[in-house]
């Protein structure tokens, strides 16, 4: 027996024997995927989010006059109350005017008042001495509006050509032109030409000046300053605007162009300083004035006795005081914004500097009589919301069971960054008023941001993206895989995703392991 098994023939079959007896009895591998079929269906795609429920009221303000806004005391979301300022134009022609109004007011009150009572002859020595005081202040202002305008020349004149002459080339002549090269054709051009109109102005207005004294015609002096100085500053303004988009050369470094962004700036502080001091100067100077002419005024009633028609006189010339000082103060009232209620501030469009027209909307409040919700959606989902979107909601106050239906009315375009995420505050509107709601309350939002009908999915796992290229790989008839471009549209809430084009209704695709 032991010389059968020696034999090489023997030997071999044996081992055939128990080779093809393993592959009988081995099991087959199991696939390295599990296999999806490609089916009609539809798709829903929701954002879920937390918001909180507020009050809804909206009113749109806007100035009955148009101007220059010059300050904004609210921004989106503040809350304000009624006749608190939110927005204010420039107003300082009009203050001034006012007060010039109710110093007229005082002062024809004073002429009664003085009129009714008599004079003393201690009372005229106390009048003539503020006589003789209100001259003295007087021509003090006339001295410092003198200095003042001289100053406003000369802060003028050493910004343009001492400190913005640099960036021109022939500044003083009938062509000077920017040394540097600048994208804005139009900026360019317009600066030149402002800095030609300007040297003509410093020339005229150094002339006048030379002529000025405290006796001079100073309404007429501070008329002219005003007009060149806009002028200047206009010419410095668009100079740094320029400057901005200067463009560093061979011939004009950044070093360059950076030291004449500095001699600018510090030209149009310079010039900012003297129109503050002008303005302060003129103040007093008018200011002075007024009350000579009401001191003088006062001691005339108090030297000559009265009438009754006099005094009845002096009661009208009060009541048109007063009706003039009103319309100052109607006017005034015009160039301030108001909030009309207790509210809260939901639109705020206006910027400090911004020349606005009439009954522009600027401002939008909302109240407390109404309510809405706000949410914070982050930016990986607030692409996929939009305006119109429906919505579902529960609140927390009364849990899963009540389910109230909203849309979305609103979301900000600037981003609000929570715990160092970028989300954008999204306004919903409640479809039906329920009187269950109550501002305050938690509200937990379902948004429906799109959805499909009858048509092609699989699930996400599926799409294979590479090469920015989207694939999936089928299982063919014959047991082999082939790889295939598709497009892929809507992904659903529920893991499936939309596919466009590619394959067909019945296909088998691979999700690899």
């Amino acid at each position: 027996m032991i010389k059968i098994f020696k034999k090489p023939v023997i030997i071999a079959l044996i081992i055939v024997v128990i080779l093809a007896v393993y592959f009988l009895v081995k099991k087959p591998p199991k696939p390295a995927y599990d296999i999806a079929v490609a089916q009609k269906g539809n798709l829903t795609q929701i954002v879920s989010v937390t918001g909180q429920v507020k009050a809804e009221e909206k009113i749109d303000l806007a100035f009955e006059k148009g101007g220059r806004i010059s300050s904004i005391n609210v921004k989106v979301g503040d809350k304000v109350s009624p006749g608190q300022i939110l927005i204010q134009l420039a107003n300082a022609d009009v203050a001034a005017q006012l007060a010039q109004a109710q110093a007229d007011v005082d002062a024809q009150q004073a002429k009664l008042n003085e009129l009714i009572k008599g004079t003393r002859p201690e009372e005229i020595q106390i009048q003539e001495a503020k006589v003789a005081n209100a001259e003295v202040t007087l021509e003090n202002s006339k001295r410092d509006l003198v200095d003042k305008l001289n100053d406003a020349y000369t802060k003028s004149d050493d910004g343009v050509r001492n400190k913005t002459d640099q960036i021109f080339t022939n500044p003083r002549t009938v062509n000077p032109q920017l040394s540097f090269s600048t994208d804005d054709f139009n900026l360019k051009i317009k600066t030149e030409i402002e800095r030609f109109q300007v040297e003509n102005t410093l020339v005229n207005w150094k002339t006048t000046l030379d002529k000025l004294t405290a006796s001079s015609d100073l309404n007429s002096y501070l008329t002219t300053a005003k007009n060149n100085i806009d002028q200047v500053k206009n010419l410095l303004d668009d100079a740094a605007l320029a400057l901005n988009g200067a463009k560093a050369a061979a011939s004009v470094t950044q070093t360059m162009i950076d030291g004449w962004k500095t001699d600018v700036y510090t030209a149009r502080s310079n010039l900012n300083t003297a129109i503050v001091n002008l303005s302060d100067a003129e103040n007093a100077f008018k200011s002075a004035q007024s009350d000579l002419i009401v001191t003088n005024q006062e001691l005339n009633l108090d030297r000559a006795g009265s009438t009754p028609e006099q005094i009845a006189a002096q009661e009208a010339e009060v009541e048109q005081a007063k009706a003039n000082a009103q319309n100052y103060q109607a006017q005034l009232a015009k160039t301030i914004l108001r909030s009309p209620l207790t509210g809260i501030v939901t639109k705020q469009d206006g910027n400090v500097g911004e020349i606005i027209a009439a009954n522009t909307p600027l401002v939008s409040l909302i109240s407390e009589n109404k309510f809405k919700i706000e949410a914070n959606i982050p930016e990986t989902d607030i692409a996929k919301v939009k305006v119109g979107d429906s919505t579902t909601l529960t609140l927390d106050a009364y849990g899963n069971e009540v389910i109230f239906e909203a849309s979305v009315i609103a979301i900000d375009p600037a981003e609000t960054i929570i715990e160092g995420v970028s989300t954008y505050k999204t306004t919903f509107e409640f479809k039906k008023e329920d009187e269950r709601i109550k501002p305050g309350m938690t509200a937990n939002i379902d948004i429906l941001t799109d959805k499909r009908e009858n048509v092609i999915v699989v699930p996400q796992r599926t799409v294979i993206g590479k090469n920015n290229e989207r694939t999936v790989k089928i299982l063919n008839r014959d047991g082999s895989i082939k790889e295939i471009s598709v497009e892929v549209g809507l992904k659903g809430s529920d893991g499936n995703v939309e596919i466009i084009k590619g394959i067909n209704e019945g296909d088998k695709v691979t999700i690899w392991h």
